[in-house]
């Protein structure tokens, strides 16, 4: 029996932890800001999965490492989830980031002392709809890079996810940035995943596309621009009420991922030479939107 622990029980965290609750034989501890006394996961076949807590909301509640720690808050939240980690981390601990970005390592190592880091690209839609509750609108589907860690991660996670180990690991993470910088427009807008049946806004998203794309290349990722051009069609075929967590945290007046979804794709654009003049429009405009904002 593994002790696994999921710090972040928003939107992926309740939908991770329902998939280890699903896969049995673990202990849960379930962590974060609000106190709960259960998570509920509405699934895409119309069931709902109730995840006991209590929520632990103080690291200093935790007694001992944890052999799994799922992390699921955003990625400008890393540095407040610090405690978690040093409570939970120990020689022997997996820290699994599910975060949006590119640079999971490097955001998370410093934080966990010998815990082994290992990225993971999520492409599951999932959304809070109240406290304690979010809706799955899709399968769990992960990717990770190959090796033991990622092996045991699909095998913690049972059959209630996807677990795809190896394989492109890094241009599948380059593909998801895509998505989460054209997500972006929706947090502008205010809307949801009907703004995409506009065609003037089509035309930005593609070119937002088009610039991630080039700047992978640049990084040495093959990410085509027909692959660019696929993100944007599964963006398209969202159910039109499909929202982001950062047009959730938009309408809810919170601060939003911009540097890990947006910026960095101009960032490393420039030390390429690549221009990105969209994306830098994009970055400027969701940095104003978060500036001085909690």
């Amino acid at each position: 029996m593994a002790r696994v622990a999921v710090v972040g029980v928003g939107a992926i965290g309740a939908a991770v932890a329902a998939a280890v609750q699903s896969a049995g034989g673990h202990e849960l501890l379930l962590c974060g800001r609000r106190a709960l006394d259960r998570v509920v996961v509405e699934r895409p076949d119309g069931s709902a999965v109730s995840v006991p807590g209590p929520l632990l909301t103080s690291p200093a509640a935790v007694e001992g490492a944890a052999d799994w720690v799922l992390l699921a808050v955003k990625a400008h939240q890393t540095p407040g989830a610090a405690g978690w980690l040093s409570a939970l981390c120990g020689p022997g601990s997996t820290v699994a980031v599910l975060q949006n970005g590119i640079d999971h390592v490097e955001r998370v190592g410093p934080l966990v002392g010998d815990a082994e880091v290992l990225p993971v690209v999520n492409w599951c839609p999932v959304e809070p709809v109240a406290p304690g509750r979010v809706r799955q609108r899709d399968a769990l589907r992960l990717a990770v890079p190959a090796g033991a860690a990622g092996e045991g991660l699909a095998a913690l996670l049972g059959a209630h996810a996807d677990v795809t180990v190896g394989g492109a690991f890094e241009l599948e993470a380059w593909r998801k940035l895509c998505a989460n910088a054209v997500s972006g427009l929706m947090a502008l807008a205010g809307r949801p995943a009907e703004i995409f049946a506009l065609g003037d806004l089509r035309e930005v998203a593609r070119r937002l596309a088009h610039e991630c794309a080039a700047v992978a290349r640049a990084e040495g990722v093959e990410l085509t621009d027909r692959d660019a051009d696929d993100v944007i069609a599964w963006i398209e075929a969202l159910p039109k009420d499909a929202g982001s967590s950062i047009l959730a945290d938009r309408l809810a007046g919170r601060a939003l991922e911009w540097e890990a979804r947006n910026d960095v794709v101009g960032r490393l654009g420039r030390r390429h030479g690549v221009p990105t003049p969209v994306s830098d429009t994009v970055s400027a405009l969701l940095h104003a939107a978060s500036d001085g904002v909690a």
